[in-house]
C-alpha cells in the first residue's frame, strides 16, 4: 500500500469537508477520538485478562 503524501491527504481533507461541512467537523472529530480511547482501553483490558490467566 502506497504511503499518501501531501496532495493525497489534501484531497482527502477536502473530500471530507464537503461532505460533512465546516460545522460538523470538530464533533466528528471529537467522536473520533473518543472511539479511539474506548479502543485502547478495550485492548489495554483484555490484555490485562491474559495476563491474570497465565
Amino acid at each position: 500500500m502506497p504511503w499518501l503524501g501531501g496532495q493525497e491527504l489534501l484531497v482527502i481533507l477536502l473530500i471530507v469537508l464537503l461532505l460533512f461541512g465546516s460545522s460538523k467537523l470538530p464533533e466528528l472529530a471529537r467522536s473520533l477520538g473518543k472511539a479511539r480511547k474506548e479502543f485502547k482501553k478495550g485492548l489495554e483490558e483484555e490484555e490485562e485478562q491474559k495476563e491474570g490467566r497465565s
